[in-house]
């Protein structure tokens, strides 16, 4: 639903809402959070299938086309591999390295060994 007809729903509403409160009060509750639910309702069942049409990012893409091509350094034999070692190889910062083996340890696929500093590496798992 685009913004002009979601305000011009919302305006009909209002007007309804104050005409019956100069019959009833209680009526003109009623109807008022009537439309409310109604148009939230169908406001978050739009936005649902909006997300659903959005294409994947070429940021994202790229990302995961990274991830990619850790884990195959690690399966050519470079490993265990350091964060340092990553971004000498690859030319990201420290912090999109950290972010990349982050996220791969969390999806599973690489195993952190030590906790901090520049004793700590990462396996395949």
């Amino acid at each position: 639903m685009s913004p002009k007809t979601v305000g011009t729903i919302s305006i009909v509403a209002a007007l309804l809402v104050l005409f019956s409160a100069m019959f009833n009060p209680v009526v003109s509750v009623a109807l008022a959070t009537i439309a409310l639910i109604g148009l939230g309702t169908y406001s978050l069942l739009g936005k649902e299938n909006k997300l659903a049409d959005i294409p994947v990012s070429k940021q994202t893409e790229e990302k995961e086309q990274n991830k990619e091509a850790i884990l195959g350094l690690m399966e050519s034999g470079n490993q265990p591999l350091t964060n340092e070692h990553l971004r000498q190889m690859s030319g990201v910062s420290e912090a999109t390295a950290t972010r990349y083996l982050d996220e791969l340890e969390k999806e599973g696929k690489v195993k952190q060994v030590g906790r901090t500093g520049a004793h700590v590496f990462y396996e395949k798992i």
